[in-house]
């Protein structure tokens, strides 16, 4: 794959590794202003760094390494962009705009293992892990198309929540966050970043023991195991039982709020029974909890799956609210374009295989 981006660093490790090559520690902070504040593309740009740190760079490290393939723009601002990684591989990432500042959704695989039958991210399994450079350069990506408009808008919020399961690319993505985090960087922060994960158990524990203040959302889709595993095969893994004993410990250590995610599948998830069972779910823990209903972007490849109807959709909402879950309907971005998660991708995908 060539050399590394050296967005994959973290101030820590950089500092780290220029002093260890001989370099003053200040030359680090130099390097770093350049990456993420001035946002340069090639080393030499670096104007205030000595030749012998730039030389160093370039003989290691790369600045860029995805390249866009394909940007799709949607009347209601949403940009979804399918990049090309430096081995070939394509992956998603969407710029979204709400009232509260801009979203990033960014990828952490290559394909997803995860295998939950509604999703067009697991049409294609799992072939590696993305590593640290290659998420952070996502935001870059973003950053620097906002910067070409001119407009002086940044990233604000991030969430993880693209092609692959986060918690099986932990480390790559623990230090994803520290890099976007960095209050000499893109400073963007931890209650502004949402990590969603299938629900690896083991993983949230860890999670939790970070002590960070990202938000958790967790993609449930069914109160039962039953029902969740015939739609997630995860479960089979970590059925409900233990994926709630590892929401309490998080929980009772970090003190947050989680979100559940909970996809609208017609006639499959989406009866009244199927909304008292979640309730009874989360009533214990109703406080720190809150249900997302989201309707079903449909995929040609997942035809047995469609969309829950308007009003059934809203009905179960009004169960929740009944007994007193928080909860809402988040309706799609980009719905002219390619919306539902590696729909794009996919797409591309096979297009260039009938070439």
């Amino acid at each position: 794959m060539g050399l590394k981006s050296i967005y994959g660093l973290t101030m820590e490790q950089l500092t780290d590794w220029l002093v260890e090559k001989g370099q003053k520690r200040f030359r680090a902070e130099q390097v770093w202003d350049w990456l993420y504040k001035k946002r340069v593309r090639n080393f030499s740009d670096m104007k205030n760094v000595n030749k012998e740190t730039i030389e160093l760079l370039q003989e290691n490290f790369v600045i860029e390494t995805l390249e866009e393939e394909i940007k799709q723009v949607s009347k209601d601002g949403t940009v979804k962009f399918l990049f090309k990684l430096a081995d070939g591989n394509l992956i998603e990432t969407v710029l979204m705009r709400f009232n509260y500042g801009l979203s990033v959704c960014v990828t952490t695989q290559v394909g997803c293992n995860i295998g939950c039958t509604f999703c067009a991210s697991g049409l294609l399994r799992k072939s590696r892990d993305l590593d640290a450079g290659e998420i952070v350069e996502q935001i870059m990506k973003v950053q620097k198309h906002l910067d070409e408009q001119g407009k002086d808008e940044r990233v604000s919020h991030i969430v993880v929540m693209g092609i692959g399961e986060p918690f099986d690319n932990f480390t790559n993505l623990i230090n994803f966050i520290t890099v976007v985090n960095d209050e000499k960087g893109l400073k963007i922060g931890q209650r502004h970043i949402t990590v969603s994960t299938s629900g690896l158990a083991h993983k949230i524990y860890e999670f939790a023991d970070t002590g960070l203040q990202v938000n958790l959302a967790i993609s449930l889709h069914a109160p039962n195991n039953e029902l969740r595993t015939s739609i997630m095969k995860i479960n089979r893994a970590f059925p409900i039982e233990k994926l709630m004993k590892a929401v309490d410990y998080y929980l009772e250590n970090s003190n947050r709020r989680i979100t559940y995610e909970y996809i609208m599948l017609k006639d499959v998830n989406d009866h009244e029974e199927e909304a008292l069972q979640l309730a009874k779910l989360l009533r214990s823990k109703r406080h720190l909890s809150y249900v997302n209903l989201i309707p079903y972007n449909s995929v040609e490849e997942h035809g047995q799956y469609q969309r829950s109807e308007t009003n059934v959709i809203q009905a179960f909402h009004e169960v929740l609210k009944k007994n007193g879950i928080n909860s809402g309907v988040r309706w799609e971005n980009g719905a002219d374009i390619d919306a539902a998660c590696g729909q794009l991708r996919s797409k591309q995908i096979k297009k260039q295989s009938i070439v």
